[in-house]
């Protein structure tokens, strides 16, 4: 009797242990996510930080699940949220969340801030933001603290798999180049010298990531700037796209696509994934009753002309169907434009994602 009950002990036991190694397994081989970037992206580092640009109180989140401000400029999911979603993880949590630590630390992080660009001097007007060489830094540390969990060769290795968002570039234009008239940059160059120089820039972000460990990256482009409701309020006669912004996106992308090219060749790999979130957005903006919308020139929260004016606060008009609205506020697509931006990253063709989109990647890794 005591045989076979120490027997049958010893089986339950052994159940158990490979239950608990089964529940592990999932956070070791899990594939880490990180994100850089600006409010496209960010999900609630600002929340933390004394500064002007913030997305921490209602209307945004109203269609979040805890339907609660989370930071996200948006009134529910992120274009990160949504890509964890289809890389069946957990959403990154905000680098400077209290919550990140411990066994949080191998889903990834997000790094990113809104108001920041490719330039120091991009929103200066906001004060106090991450700008994009301290998320390079915060990164660093970020695989000094996963280091201390699982070792130094384990972190360099969850790193290395890692799947890379970083979303730069439009405000550079929206926020500095053609923030004011005469803005000091416009002064200093024509608009095409200008896009050369901010590509140079965003060449040595793109290669200090590499030296940092990233090799799946997802570089996103400008979206139609002038195409936002802000721009159409503040630059259109007719509400047609302000043509400057246009220009200036239609400049900056292909050689945005040309770069990372040259990136890829230096690599010998595709490190470098080329989203091109411009022509993503210009489907649904150009016929929007074909994906849904009722309109994608008036924003759901905001005011004045196109509800473009000033900032998504409780005493701006809100839409009652954000599932109409391709954008949330007077910058940012709604969840539902994410949602389609997100299905193009996954399973987009070269037009709009290349040399391959998400699905491939996850495919060949």
């Amino acid at each position: 009797m005591y045989l076979y009950a120490s027997m049958a002990n010893t089986s339950v036991l052994v159940m158990v242990l490979i239950a608990l190694l089964g529940s592990l397994t999932p956070l070791t081989e899990a594939r880490a996510f990180f994100v850089f970037g600006d409010s496209l992206v960010d999900s609630g580092n600002n929340n933390y930080l004394v500064t002007s640009a913030r997305a921490d109180s209602p209307p945004y989140g109203i269609d979040y699940p805890t339907h609660r401000a989370t930071g996200r400029f948006s009134n529910g999911l992120n274009i990160p949220d949504l890509i964890s979603e289809k890389i069946k993880s957990e959403p990154t949590l905000p680098y400077l969340s209290p919550q990140l630590s411990g066994k949080k630390l191998l889903v990834g992080a997000n790094f990113a801030s809104a108001g920041i660009g490719i330039l120091n001097d991009t929103g200066i007007q906001f004060l106090n933001i991450i700008r994009i060489y301290t998320q390079l830094e915060y990164f660093q540390q970020y695989q000094r603290r996963l280091g201390a969990i699982v070792g130094a060769q384990k972190a360099k290795a969850i790193v290395n798999k890692a799947l890379v968002l970083i979303t730069l570039g439009g405000n550079d234009f929206v926020n500095n180049y053609y923030l004011v008239p005469n803005s000091a940059r416009s002064r200093q160059f024509a608009l095409p010298d200008y896009v050369r120089y901010l590509i140079s820039e965003y060449q040595k972000i793109l290669m200090r990531l590499y030296e940092l460990g990233a090799r799946r990256i997802i570089v996103t482009g400008t979206g139609p700037m002038g195409c936002v409701p802000a721009e159409r309020a503040m630059r259109s006669r007719n509400g047609e796209c302000a043509a400057e912004l246009q220009l200036a996106a239609r400049l900056f992308n292909p050689q945005l696509l040309q770069m990372i090219k040259g990136l890829n060749n230096k690599c010998h790999a595709d490190v470098f994934i080329a989203a091109n979130t411009k022509e993503m957005h210009m489907s649904f903006i150009t016929d929007p009753q074909a994906f849904g919308f009722t309109t994608s020139k008036v924003a759901c929260c905001g005011q004045g002309p196109y509800n473009g004016l000033g900032l998504c606060t409780v005493l701006s008009n809100l839409c009652s169907n954000r599932g109409q609205y391709a954008f949330w506020d007077p910058f940012h697509p709604s969840e539902k434009a994410n949602r389609l931006i997100v299905d193009q990253i996954m399973g987009g063709s070269t037009k709009y994602m290349n040399p391959m989109n998400l699905s491939t990647i996850l495919a060949l890794d």
